[in-house]
Parts: structure tokens; C-alpha cells; sequence
């Protein structure tokens, strides 16, 4: 069977699976969005596999490799390829495109199926990630979404997508809604490079002929950085703020963090990391109304005491343009009122320009 000509990132299209060959470990940590894990050594194997081949050498290592391949790719073809038909077209990948996914693109070639490697594996696709972020983000039409705690902007931002517009939400890619209290109940955030690969993912689908509205994030999401040329563009881009009432927010938050009367001694906890800025005292009261469930007076007083003053603070030195924003009034963040306020924004752009 003759060899296929080397197989780039840009190829991904053309195939019926991509299998991912790394071990578990490898694959948690990032992947390429699609594939499937099909490891040809799990993570302890390949943890012997190494230390064989520090202490030994090369083929000692690689014959205690090859076994333990050859049984994973039994498996496989026993018990998850079976039912594949002959047309199938997978490609495989591993760290680098060498012997892992070598060896299971030879076995899958010799019973017939049209199988090839990704030239470079992991390491080729992490590359395209880095340059889709460096040289695509500053060509993109950003909208900054700007407002001070609890105005429901993230939502604005799922109402604007649901309606066509073009949307980078980061919080969904960093899986936090980025405060101090921001962390998703029983979710964990992704790795840094997931992160950016999920933004990459998202960010080449965009037309770079139409507005792309994205919140006005810090330049970390819980513990995960916004990639440097992403900031650097949302500073420079045009700010749209919500300025919705105080009461508004506060009840927005009430519905949005609901989960958080579920933990309150986590809640507590949390609470205990301001202690430093805005002293004792304070935070006791905080660290006592959440532990009595008072959240009503809980976020009212973290919205007068902390996060607006920081709000205020920080606006006119992130953003070039602030002086500049365009400021939308919003007295009602029930889904209704964020839903009108979804179609009056839009509807300022033209629809044209928001939908293509």
C-alpha cells in the first residue's frame, strides 16, 4: 500500500475520525476538539515505557512498548472499530506524529481502512492554536461589553449570539464566570492550553467583516491568562457599556448565583481572601451573612463596598476608548428585559452588518 503524503492541521476536514493516540493524561490536559481518545499506552504504561528507556535504551523500551501497543490496538479492533466500514477514513495522532500513532495508522492500513497521521501531531495542531491567536485576534471587529458587577453582561452576550451575531464569550471557554466568587459549581476549569484552543476554535469561524462582542474581561478568568494579543486588542477596541440600576443587578445576582446559598461555608471561605482590602471588620459581616444565607444583603454590600469602586477605578485605564463608549441605560435584566436589550443593541448595528 503506497504511503499518503503527509497530512497538515489544515486537513482535519477531510477525515470521518480523529483519534487522538496519547495517553489520558495527555488528552485531558488538551486535544484537538473532535477527537476521540484511543490511547495506545495509558498513563502508567507509558510512565514505564520511559523509565525503560532511560534505563536501558531503545529496544528494550520499545519491546515492552510494542507489546503492550499491540494489546490496546487488539482491543480497539475488537471492540471499537468493529463496526466501522471499509470507507473509513480516520486519521491518528500523537505527541509528535511518531510511533504511537505510527503504529496504529499501520494496523488500521493493513486491514483496509484508509488511516493516516497528522504530520507533527499534538505538537503541529498547538502551533496552529498559538498563530490562529497571534495573527487572527487583532484583524477581528471587537465590541467590548462593559458594566459593573451583576449586569447580567455574559447573558447579553448568549442573547446576542441566539439572535446571529458573532460572540466570544470567555468565560465559557475558561469555564468561570471570572470573579472572586466565579467558579462553576462541580466544574473544573480547562488547562491554559485548552483554554486558547477553545478560543482558537471559536475565533476561525468568525467573518472578519462583521462586529464580534465579547465582555470586558480582566486579563485572567479564575486562574487561566487571556492570551496577550487578545488583551492587547480588547484595551484598543470600541466599549459598549450596561449601565443598568443598582436594584436591577442585585437581582440579577440574586438569580445568577443562587448556587452559592447551597455552600456557605465555601462561600465563607472565599469571602475571607478580602480580608486584606477591605478589612476584618467587614468581612466578618460578609463571612456571617453567608453563613446565615443573607445573601440579598450580602451582594448589595459587595456591590456598594467592593466591586463598584474597583469598577470605577479600573474602566478609563483598561480601555483607550472608554470616554468613547457608547452607554446603554437597562432597568430590567429578567430574561425579557436582556432579550430586548439584545435586539435594541443589534438593531443599533443594522442587521446587515451584525448577521452577514
Amino acid at each position: 500500500m503506497t504511503r499518503p503524503a503527509p497530512v497538515r492541521v489544515a486537513d482535519l476536514a477531510a477525515f470521518d475520525t480523529l483519534i487522538d493516540a496519547r495517553s489520558p493524561a495527555e488528552f485531558a490536559l488538551d486535544h484537538i476538539p473532535g477527537a476521540i481518545n484511543c490511547p495506545v499506552l495509558d498513563d502508567e504504561e507509558r510512565r514505564l515505557v520511559g523509565t525503560l528507556y532511560k534505563q536501558t535504551g531503545t529496544f528494550e523500551a520499545r519491546r515492552l512498548g510494542g507489546a503492550l501497543v499491540a494489546a490496546h490496538l487488539a482491543t480497539y479492533l475488537r471492540e471499537r472499530f468493529d463496526q466501522q466500514p471499509p470507507q473509513w477514513k480516520p486519521l491518528v495522532y500523537c505527541w509528535r506524529g511518531g510511533l504511537r500513532s505510527g503504529s496504529m495508522v499501520a494496523w488500521l492500513r493493513l486491514v483496509g481502512w484508509d488511516a493516516q497521521q497528522l504530520s507533527g501531531g499534538y505538537k503541529s495542531f498547538r502551533h496552529h492554536v498559538v498563530e490562529q491567536i497571534t495573527t487572527r485576534c487583532p484583524q477581528l471587529r471587537l465590541q467590548v461589553v462593559c458594566g459593573a458587577t451583576g449586569s447580567a453582561k455574559t447573558r447579553l452576550l448568549q442573547a446576542l449570539a441566539e439572535r446571529g451575531a458573532q460572540v466570544l464569550d470567555l468565560e465559557h471557554c475558561a469555564s468561570h464566570k471570572g470573579s472572586l466568587l466565579g467558579a462553576l459549581p462541580g466544574v473544573e476549569q480547562p488547562s491554559q492550553k485548552q483554554f486558547e484552543t477553545r478560543i482558537a476554535s471559536v475565533i476561525a469561524n468568525f467573518d472578519l467583516t462583521r462586529p464580534v462582542f465579547i465582555e470586558g474581561e480582566s486579563a485572567k478568568i479564575g486562574r487561566l491568562a487571556v492570551p496577550l494579543p487578545l488583551v492587547k486588542h480588547l484595551r484598543a477596541s470600541a466599549c459598549i457599556e450596561i449601565d443598568a440600576t443598582p436594584a436591577a443587578r442585585l437581582d440579577y445576582l440574586l438569580r445568577d448565583y443562587a448556587y452559592l446559598g447551597d455552600q456557605p461555608t465555601a462561600l465563607a471561605d472565599l469571602l475571607g481572601r478580602l480580608t486584606e482590602l477591605r478589612g476584618k471588620e467587614t468581612v466578618e459581616r460578609w463571612q456571617h451573612w453567608a453563613k446565615t444565607g443573607a445573601l440579598p444583603l450580602l451582594f448589595a454590600e459587595l456591590m456598594a463596598l467592593h466591586y463598584d469602586p474597583l469598577y470605577k477605578r479600573s474602566q478609563s485605564s483598561h480601555f483607550q476608548h472608554w470616554t468613547e463608549r457608547r452607554v446603554w441605560r437597562a432597568s430590567d435584566l429578567s430574561e425579557t428585559g436582556i432579550a430586548t436589550l439584545a435586539d435594541q443593541l443589534l438593531a443599533s448595528f443594522g442587521r446587515t452588518s451584525v448577521h452577514g
